[in-house]
């Protein structure tokens, strides 16, 4: 039994130990869950700050870029409109330069899209493997608290099987210790017996005897009867706190009243049919035994106080006995007591503990949807900006061409029509000229003939 007890406080001194540690560990795995969600957070807004510096810097960039291109376009329109005619080439230089500053600007806001849409993908993928990380981390603790249980029930189980097994053994302790108390009797039956059948003479100390005997009997019945109610009391009082093992022990206790008053009356019996026989074997045997009777009766008495040291130091261990059970199911029920309030404590923890996780995600989350909404908004008011201003363009270069268009179909008109009267003027000029020339040829020539063609030598 003090094996026992020490084997127990060495197992609820490690019990107690791993309770402990493990309360340490869940502590300090819930102090590293939220500093990597801290700093997870706080690099989320580092992540925050430079993309809205960056964007801020876009869009001044894009605002200056926008500012002198228009002044660009007013100064070129301003020398387009003075210098129509002769900065047609330059009009069309800077026509071509605005399609390829527009072609750039088109090609830039596409590399900015898809950086943007780079970087929603990194962010989205960064974010699902948090929340896959965050799952896993939840179904491992879970999985943890699932192996603790089941640890506890394996514990319970083992406990209540040691319990079974003292049981048991107590069962086969009191078994055999009923066996040999009633193998006594038997043998104190027959030696009482033969002692009577031997010992008529001592009728009158054999009733003496007899009388003290059944004092001495009446004396152990009231004291195992105050000691049985006494147990009873003691077991109803463990009765009303161990339900599962008050019907086992009210049935042994009943089992053992019972089995004491049936070997009383069949003793007893037993005693008076032996006392008639001894009476009637005495009368007759008395003279003759007296010497004997007197050394068996000394010796009787030395076994009886034998037998009754050996019965008191039996209850004195059945009593010990039971006392250390009780006190092994008290210190049971502390035990259990004190895991049950651990366990309680843990999930409350655990529950508080998820609790905040699960709202510093949604806070999370929902920065995150924020952050891509006005991320969106920005990129909507940034691309109606956008087609506007090119719309504008657009409709500012279409006039300047159907300008410029109308403008060289007049000035083709005009070279038209001044080739038109230069030729005219040129082919009146030649004919005056041949005129000329064949009247001085007709004037000098000694031999004019009007039958030959004066002008033969100018058409010819």
């Amino acid at each position: 039994m003090a094996q026992q007890r020490r084997e127990s406080f060495a197992f609820r001194n490690a019990e107690g130990k791993r309770i402990r540690d493990l309360e340490g560990q869940m502590k300090s795995n819930a102090q590293q869950e939220e500093h990597g969600s801290n700093e997870l957070k706080w690099a989320g807004e580092r992540d925050a700050d430079n993309y809205k510096k960056e964007m801020a810097q876009q869009r001044r960039e894009s605002f200056e870029f926008r500012n002198a291109e228009g002044r660009r376009i007013r100064d070129l329109e301003c020398q387009m409109k003075s210098n129509a005619q002769q900065e047609e080439h330059g009009s069309y230089e800077l026509k071509w330069a605005g399609e390829r500053d527009a072609d750039e600007y088109k090609k830039e806001m596409t590399q900015q899209r898809r950086k943007s849409f780079a970087f929603r993908n990194t962010e989205g993928k960064r974010l699902r493997d948090l929340e896959g990380q965050m799952k896993a981390d939840e179904n491992h603790a879970e999985h943890e608290n699932f192996e603790l249980k089941w640890a506890g029930e394996r514990d319970a189980d083992d406990y209540k099987k040691e319990m079974a097994q003292q049981r048991r053994e107590s069962f086969a302790f009191r078994n055999a210790e009923g066996k040999r108390i009633r193998d006594l009797e038997d043998q104190i039956k027959a030696n009482a017996q033969q002692e009577e059948h031997e010992s008529y003479e001592l009728k009158w100390a054999g009733e003496l005897d007899a009388h003290d005997y059944r004092k001495q009997m009446d004396k152990g019945r009231r004291e195992s009867l105050n000691f049985r109610n006494r147990e009873a009391a003691r077991h109803d009082a463990v009765m009303r706190e161990l339900l599962s093992l008050t019907q086992e022990r009210e049935h042994e206790s009943y089992m053992l009243k019972w089995s004491g008053e049936n070997d009383s009356k069949q003793y007893l019996a037993d005693q008076d049919e032996l006392r008639r026989q001894s009476l009637a074997f005495r009368n007759a045997e008395a003279k003759r035994h007296r010497d004997i009777d007197e050394e068996h009766r000394v010796k009787l008495v030395e076994q009886n106080a034998q037998n009754e040291e050996l019965n008191a130091a039996c209850q004195r261990d059945v009593r010990r006995y039971k006392e250390e059970c009780a006190a092994k199911d008290r210190a049971s029920l502390r035990l259990k007591g004190m895991e049950h309030f651990t366990g309680r404590m843990q999930g409350e923890s655990n529950k508080e503990y998820k609790s905040q996780e699960d709202h510093k995600s949604h806070m999370l989350d929902t920065a995150a949807w924020q952050d891509v909404n006005e991320y969106v908004e920005e990129c909507k008011r940034r691309k109606r900006l956008s087609l506007a201003f090119r719309a504008k363009e657009k409709r500012r270069h279409f006039q300047i061409a159907k300008e410029q268009a109308k403008s060289k179909i007049h000035q083709q008109h005009i070279d038209t029509l001044y080739r038109s009267e230069d030729a005219r003027y040129i082919e009146m000029a030649k004919l005056k000229e041949k005129a000329r020339i064949a009247l001085e040829a007709m004037n000098q020539s000694p031999t004019c003939s009007f039958g030959a063609n004066p002008f033969a030598s100018l058409l010819g």
